[in-house]
């Protein structure tokens, strides 16, 4: 028997964080005040997706989007508010942010030489990774070199200036989200980091022997689904394939700089609408993936609230979810033991699979030119692998209690009832574009035109933009100003759909071939082959859901017109019009359906296309969905409904009753 020491004191615990941000600055500074109050020992701001895209919450495609899903910030007055009362000196603040990163550290570091912090002092992590939203989250803006330039220049600047801050954070989360294998997770995330890695080093901005810091102060955002041994081994694989890739790769020798220090949002994708109440159990189970393994421990957890897959949670379902890691920290033993699990064959039997299998599709992508250059592959294999998931769920073969299996269910109080999810006052988005032009109005307009001129001259001569971002920042330039001078520079970029893949049948295979007759019967009634419009208005970039009903149609004999995210409903009618659709589907996830769908369906009247029938899909509680048939939708469907074949025989239905309408 070893007779090497296995207990000691307890461990330091990981960083508590909630995800957290909605409506304006001031209602999610008080939601942060009262989080760290609770006991949360980290920020993690979510912003709303107009600042998530660069865009000023009067712009036209943030209208129905302002405060919806995190906190609009449109300029330096916003991060004021936003931080009021927080001293950033003393505090770890994660931020979500990516195609904007450098403009959002920007105003935090101006913020912090307001408050007579210390750069050196600051904490905390930028999301920044590109390669993920092309892949999977979808707030991108410019094209790929450019934003890898921009990255190069964030992490040049933050080693030497704010040196505790972790410039990029490799985000393999929203991959998994999109339907990514372990390893592909694994090889996808490892890809970016190499992209990354690679053009600091050629970017000239960092000297060689500095370059070993660099590599120290990278970070990940991992994913961690309910399958959790699996999860569990696949960050013990991460632990191994970081290591070997900084020391045989770049030469990195110290072994602490080659650490895998990574913080973890469990997997949201799993939540379900049906029996919310077992996503409870769910959360815990994810959270222990990535917390009973000493020698694979994330740094930083933040945990889903448990009826996410309803709506926005309010804030007790916030602090159930800092409860449980509290418990999990606090009343058990698991910080007081050496890992669980050195020497298991099993886990390292595991290991050996998972990462025999990434390192092969990282050679893969190293064979086309690495990250950058394999896009349109990654995102067709994972457009492919989600197809696969989604198949399994349907067909029974991965079972989800309470979706497709054991689905009768006593009355849950935990849902029930007014004020069960909180909801977002639609009058805020007017008072946040009021607030936008007195600021406007109020500043040095000369001082504003002249940062962003100099912006863009940084930019143009392949300069560090980010001391410019943050004089501009202190000008009073806002995140629409500062997106659009970088899209004069740069250009903006529209990222692949990967549904031109139409993936065959599996043990659906009679139900894909029954509907299949339906649409060429219907087709000859129509006189033509049916056509469906699939759109996702506004600024929501989660693509996922669009992108299977896309595969799903084309698979059962539809004419399929897709064009990816981020459309205007002006462009979704236009479309609409030039296609000849039958059928318009809008995806909407961003809580935003109200106001899109209304406008959508008042320009398809004004254009003469009120008998096209319109059929939504989004995360959308039942008053809302009887308020969208009350505009006209035909059909409303939500995460309860995961049998995509059937919405395919459903969708073929409601065209055959609007086309015998109209006879």
């Amino acid at each position: 028997m070893s007779r090497k020491p296995f207990q000691h004191a307890p461990d330091a615990p990981w960083i508590f964080r909630t995800y957290a941000g909605h409506s304006t600055a001031a209602k999610s500074n008080a939601l942060y005040r009262r989080n760290l109050a609770a006991g949360q020992t980290g920020l993690s701001v979510a912003f709303d997706l107009p600042t998530q895209t660069g865009y000023d919450a009067d712009h036209i495609l943030a209208r129905g989007e302002v405060g919806k899903v995190g906190v609009p910030v449109g300029h330096l007055g916003d991060m004021r508010t936003l931080f009021d009362g927080i001293p950033l000196d003393r505090m770890n603040t994660s931020m979500t942010i990516n195609a904007p990163a450098a403009w959002l550290l920007a105003m935090y570091v101006a913020l912090a030489d307001e408050q007579g912090a210390d750069r050196k002092a600051l904490q905390g992590t930028t999301q920044n990774d590109l390669i993920k939203e092309y892949l999977s989250r979808g707030t991108y803006i410019f094209p790929p070199q450019p934003s890898l330039k921009l990255i190069g220049d964030m992490i040049a600047w933050c080693y030497r200036e704010v040196p505790k801050w972790n410039p990029m954070n490799v985000c393999s989360y929203h991959l998994q989200e999109a339907g990514a294998t372990p390893e592909q997770e694994l090889a996808y995330a490892l890809a970016t980091a190499i992209s990354v890695l690679d053009t600091v080093r050629a970017g000239g901005q960092v000297p060689e022997q500095d370059f070993e810091i660099v590599c120290s102060r990278i970070s990940f955002f991992v994913n961690a689904g309910v399958r959790f041994v699996t999860e569990l081994c696949k960050m013990r694989t991460f632990t191994v394939l970081w290591d070997e890739i900084l020391r045989e790769r770049y030469g990195v020798q110290d072994a602490k700089a080659r650490r895998f220090r990574y913080g973890v949002q469990v997997n949201s994708l799993g939540l379900t609408e049906p029996q919310p109440e077992n996503n409870v159990y769910r959360i815990l189970l994810e959270a222990l993936a990535v917390t009973l393994s000493k020698d694979a421990r994330c740094r930083a957890l933040q945990l889903p609230a448990w009826n996410e897959a309803l709506g926005l949670p309010r804030p007790w379902d916030q602090q159930w979810s800092l409860r449980m890691q509290q418990v999990l920290a606090y009343e058990t033993d698991l910080l007081e033991y050496e890992d669980l699990f050195a020497g298991s064959h099993v886990v390292e039997a595991k290991v050996a699979q998972l990462r025999e299998g990434a390192l092969a599709e990282l050679g893969r992508i190293d064979e086309m030119g690495g990250a950058s250059a394999a896009i349109d592959y990654m995102k067709g294999a994972l457009v492919a692998s989600n197809a696969d998931r989604v198949r399994s769920v349907e067909t029974g073969e991965m079972t989800v209690v309470g979706v497709n299996r054991w689905t009768d269910s006593e009355p849950s109080p935990l849902s029930a009832g007014e004020g069960a999810i909180e909801t977002v006052d639609p009058r805020l988005e007017a008072e946040v574009v009021s607030r936008l032009k007195a600021w406007r109005a109020e500043r040095d307009a000369t001082a504003a035109d002249l940062a962003v001129s100099a912006l863009k001259t940084a930019a143009r001569e392949g300069r560090n933009i980010m001391e410019p971002s943050i004089a501009a920042a202190k000008a009073g330039v806002t995140t629409g100003e500062w997106a659009f001078a970088l899209r004069e520079v740069f250009g903006e970029y529209r990222g692949p759909t990967g549904v031109a893949v139409v993936v065959a049948t599996g043990e659906d295979a009679e139900d894909i071939e029954a509907v299949k007759a339906d649409v060429e019967r219907v087709s000859q009634v129509l006189g033509r082959t049916l056509s469906y419009l699939i759109g996702k208005p506004g600024l929501d970039g989660h693509s996922n859901g669009a992108e299977q009903i896309a595969t799903r149609a084309r698979a059962v004999g539809m004419e399929v017109h897709y064009d990816g995210i981020r459309s205007t409903p002006e462009e979704i009618v236009r479309r609409a019009k030039a296609t000849r659709a039958h059928v318009v589907g809008l995806s909407i996830l961003s809580g935003s359906h109200l106001d899109l769908v209304q406008e959508v369906v008042r320009l398809m009247r004004a254009e003469g296309l009120a008998e096209v029938p319109v059929v939504v899909g989004g995360i959308i509680p039942p008053e809302d969905a009887l308020i969208l048939k009350q505009m006209g939708v035909r059909r409303v469907y939500t995460p309860k409904d995961f049998k995509l074949t059937q919405i395919m025989a459903d969708v073929v239905k409601v065209v055959e009753d609007a086309a015998l309408a109209t006879a």
